[in-house]
């Protein structure tokens, strides 16, 4: 699997290729998510060759926002098999990396362990002290799209996803469930002050 050589051939193309408004998902995004999936997979043993699929599934998950946010994720599983099985990838790892894809889609429903590893991979930042620096980046772009029209909106969507969202991995619940729950306070306090 050639993963270092897509990863570079990829990352490329999502700086070159991305619309400039996407503030949230962007490359900086993929980079997260990639580093994520990394410290999470470490911590829940999995072994070389799953934590390569991880990688590889993180770097695509968000390249269908390449052709719009609508079925992203769908457009993005198209998009890894025109990549995968050139570099080394068999058919069976293309179909995990697929799925663990789709486990990334809201509301996010992973079927294993490698697809609950990238779900919580891809909102690792729900509980990281970086929440509301990488939040606003989100809400720049929902602004855009024309899905949130003010800061109290978004609060209160930010705040029934946070309420909604739990963690699949015991290493995320353990490492991130307490902040993200400080964070939702905060957002409450900002909804009850408003």
């Amino acid at each position: 699997m050639e993963y270092e050589k897509l990863k570079k051939i990829i990352l490329n193309r999502l700086k070159e290729n991305l619309p400039e408004h996407l503030s949230y998902h962007s490359v900086m995004h993929v980079k997260d998510v990639i580093d994520s999936v990394e410290k999470i997979a470490k911590s829940e043993g999995v072994n070389d060759e799953d934590l390569l699929l991880l990688k590889t599934a993180a770097l695509f998950h968000d390249t269908g926002f390449l052709f719009g946010s609508k079925n992203h994720e769908e457009k993005s599983c198209e998009i890894a098999a025109e990549y995968l099985l050139d570099y080394g990838y068999s058919q069976e790892q293309l179909d995990k990396i697929k799925g663990m894809i789709m486990a990334t889609k809201i509301p996010q429903t992973p079927h294993n362990h490698l697809e609950q590893i990238l779900a919580d991979a891809d909102l690792d930042y729900l509980g990281r002290n970086d929440f509301f620096v990488i939040g606003d980046k989100l809400f720049e772009e929902l602004s855009m799209f024309g899905i949130v029209n003010s800061e109290r909106d978004w609060n209160l969507l930010q705040e029934k996803f946070l309420e909604s969202h739990h963690y699949f991995t015991k290493t995320a619940i353990n490492s991130r469930k307490d902040k993200k729950q400080d964070n939702l306070n905060i957002i409450k306090t900002k909804l009850k002050n408003d």
